[in-house]
């Protein structure tokens, strides 16, 4: 199988509430304010006194719930959501979230972020024993250890399928009489709990939907933990001891929005800290500082304080551009890039331009941006990357699954300067992305799962130790 990495993609973002009268309108908010974790489908699943209503499609959602009939019918107090970013099972309505699951005795649903290691293993196991499966996702595997499971108390069987799920998860389980939030035992997708000014209790991907719908943060889900909610309140629960936290770094960088908060450090301080540390690792003349539109302004603006450079605004992005298809020619690839982004000349022109950005990944975009900054006159253009380079796949749920495509393991620092047409590249140290992160634990790198960065992986690979192995030998030309 052949796999090709674009650019970085979250897998999706969850949100759930308990205990609003518009609920499925309330999640519809938090969801947009998700929409960055994932745009290619959206669901919404409620609970009116006992009884699950879903409506789910493929494409934004905007464009789910366009028709406002399909938010109007569903009613009830409680709801789950889900924006989806596909990187286990393909992009059709069947792998479209939450689930909704109807058995003779009980039905649920249930919503995903992350992706399993041992999934693999886990379904041919349970098809063996008689288990059906109708999505490709591996979302559905814990339905199914839930209903395979002899505990006789359902929390029983609910610790039990989450101690058999291995990899990166966040999970909300929406059941007749209560919603359950869980998380993997390293944490390595967020999950926070807030509470609105009617007491309803609400559970994120990300504290920056909290703000949209007036949520007051109470606090973050913790690794290795199951959370109860229902109408008595929350009940704080874990199905593991072995913890062991590793939030994605990646968050930080690249996926989370600048104003979310997660586990106690505000995105747009860390990225702005990166950007302080890497012009301190910065070892060249310049004259200006641009970030790239839109991840990557926060980092500028430190890089900008630190060297006492000014912050200019040389590249500006359309932002009502939400999709680019890929085009069949070299020539309007090149002329999709323009619509989305523009080099400003008369702010760039004879300049020494230090181009920041959160990553670099197959090195096609950075390439195209520093042609437009030469093309709008620039006499130089330094790319200052905010974060070490990416050399390893990820198997906790970003889509990145092989080193095929990712130019920072096929070649030196020099050669994808070289590449990509800039006249120096400098990437920010492993310890200073660690550093500047700035996470309060006495964990490993600081909390953080880096092994995108240094290959060292916090967990098992299971299934895809094989395909791992495989891409190590892997080598690839981007000249």
């Amino acid at each position: 199988m052949t796999y090709e990495v674009k650019s970085l993609n979250e897998e999706c973002g969850v949100f759930g509430i308990w205990g609003h009268p518009q609920a499925a309108q309330v999640t519809y908010f938090g969801l947009h304010s998700l929409q960055h974790r994932g745009q290619e489908g959206a669901g919404i699943l409620t609970n009116d006194k006992g009884k699950l209503r879903r409506h789910r499609d493929t494409g934004l959602l905007s464009e789910v719930f366009k028709n406002p009939v399909n938010l109007e019918k569903l009613t009830g107090s409680a709801a789950i959501g889900h924006v989806r970013y596909a990187t286990a099972g393909e992009a059709s309505i069947n792998n479209i979230q939450p689930f909704h699951f109807k058995f003779y005795d009980m039905e649920f649903g249930l919503a995903h972020n992350g992706n399993l290691t041992n999934t693999q293993t886990l379904k041919k196991e349970l098809e063996r024993n008689g288990a059906i499966f109708s999505s490709s996702s591996d979302t559905e595997i814990l339905a199914h250890l839930i209903r395979r499971s002899h505990n006789p108390s359902f929390m029983g069987k609910v610790k039990e399928a989450l101690s058999t799920v291995k990899g990166g998860f966040a999970y909300l389980l929406m059941m007749e009489d209560k919603l359950i939030a869980a998380l993997d035992p390293n944490g390595f997708r967020p999950l926070s709990i807030g509470q609105m000014a009617n007491g309803a209790i609400v559970v994120s991907s990300e504290t920056c939907a909290f703000e949209v719908i007036g949520a007051t943060w109470l606090r973050d889900v913790k690794p290795g933990e199951v959370v109860i909610i229902d109408d008595q309140g929350i009940q704080y629960d874990t199905y593991t001891d072995e913890t062991q936290l590793a939030i994605c770094s990646m968050e930080y960088v690249y996926f989370a929005r600048p104003d979310s908060v997660i586990h106690g450090v505000n995105v747009h301080t860390a990225r702005k800290n990166t950007g302080r540390r890497l012009a301190k690792e910065f070892k060249h003349e310049a004259d200006i500082v641009v970030g790239v539109p839109n991840s990557s302004l926060s980092a500028a603006s430190g890089f900008s304080e630190e060297s006492g450079l000014p912050n200019e605004m040389g590249l500006i992005k359309n932002q009502y551009i939400q999709r680019t298809f890929i085009q069949p020619t070299q020539e309007l690839r090149e002329q999709g890039v323009r619509m989305k982004l523009s080099a400003v000349s008369s702010i760039v022109k004879g300049k020494r331009v230090v181009m920041v950005d959160d990553s670099i990944v197959r090195g096609t975009t950075s390439r195209r941006i520093v042609q437009l900054l030469r093309e709008a006159g620039a006499a130089e253009v330094h790319v200052a990357i905010a974060s070490p380079p990416l050399k390893y796949p990820c198997f906790y749920g970003i889509d990145i699954q092989t080193r095929r495509e990712l130019i920072a393991a096929n070649h030196t620092v020099d050669e994808t300067c070289e590449i990509i047409g800039a006249d120096s590249l400098t990437y920010l140290s492993l310890d200073g992305l660690i550093e500047s992160i700035g996470l309060e634990t006495d964990a490993p790198n600081g909390g953080l799962c880096v092994a995108y960065f240094d290959g060292n992986y916090p967990t098992p690979l299971y299934d895809y130790e094989e395909r791992y192995l495989e891409s190590l030998k892997e080598k690839t030309s981007f000249y």
